[in-house]
């Protein structure tokens, strides 16, 4: 174990200084007043499509996106905004070098256009990858900025996943960096219920993504424990993401949705969020970054 943690060091030692070196070429502009909004929110949806979630989950799980964008209340939630107008792209993820956009950046006033992205989703079947690098999804979710022709009042990433980072950089690395850039980070956790235990699953995920992965303004989680959430916790999540609401444990508790928990939420002790990592090194001997 010693000589492991060793190895961790130096390793992490050389990914600190290539970060920081390579943040500037593909960070995505910081939020200007010199420039006019056009829209209320820039929203990338990073959708993990990993192994462990097998087909039906993956299934479910897109069918809850494109029930959210053609739901009353999503489409409320868009008009109320200042400009009535959000701008959503819709990615899929895996491990440090899978990410494939698959709705490009779209603008989502009304009904009509929300319908549009629905049935854009609908024509393409999820794709699966091995292996689980959050981190490789935040800095690309980040890169996407900058290919967005609207200009949002707030940004915001929204990444979904049934697993802890083990592959890439520390994801705490790739929240800071994002988050430093004006961006904040949503998470939705997928905590199923199921027959059998993947070796890389770990019981707190939802206080995983709390403690390691999510940061910014109103930055928050929305767990999913069962099949049967998907569709209601994606349409309360985007509800929540585009109006921009700061959830709170307090509110949530009111409304009975435990499920919401909010980044200020009181910490009962600490999370290690080196843990996908860790058990990475001691199932197959991989070094944390490859």
């Amino acid at each position: 174990m010693a000589n492991w943690l060793v190895a961790i060091g130096f390793c992490f030692a050389g990914l600190v200084p290539a970060l920081s070196l390579a943040a500037p070429a593909s960070a995505a502009p910081a939020l200007t007043q010199d420039r006019p909004a056009t829209v209320d929110l820039e929203l990338v949806l990073a959708v993990d499509v990993s192994f462990s979630m097998d087909v039906e989950e993956q299934t479910v799980q897109r069918q809850g996106y494109m029930d959210a964008f053609r739901s009353p209340e999503v489409i409320k939630a868009i008009r109320s905004g200042d400009l009535g107008r959000i701008a959503v792209t819709y990615m899929e993820w895996a491990g440090s070098e899978t990410q494939t956009v698959v709705v490009p950046w779209t603008v989502i006033d009304g009904e009509q256009s929300a319908a549009a992205f629905a049935d854009r989703l609908a024509t393409e079947a999820p794709e699966r990858r091995s292996r689980t690098s959050i981190s490789g999804a935040l800095i690309f979710g980040q890169t996407l900025f900058g290919a967005d022709p609207e200009h949002g009042t707030r940004r915001a990433i929204d990444v979904s996943g049934d697993g802890p980072n083990n592959q890439g950089i520390p994801v705490t690395q790739a929240r800071d960096a994002v988050v430093a850039g004006g961006i904040a980070i949503n998470g939705l956790p997928i905590m199923l219920q199921r027959a059998y235990v993947d070796f890389f699953s770990i019981p707190n995920l939802d206080a995983y993504y709390r403690d390691c992965v999510i940061g910014g303004d109103a930055a928050f989680i929305l767990k999913i424990e069962h099949k049967e959430e998907f569709v209601d916790a994606i349409r309360r999540k985007l509800v929540l993401e585009i109006s921009g609401l700061q959830p709170d444990a307090e509110h949530a508790s009111k409304n009975g949705d435990a499920r919401v928990i909010p980044v200020q939420f009181k910490r009962r002790e600490p999370t290690d969020c080196m843990i996908g990592e860790k058990l990475m090194q001691q199932r197959w001997g991989i070094q944390p970054g490859r």
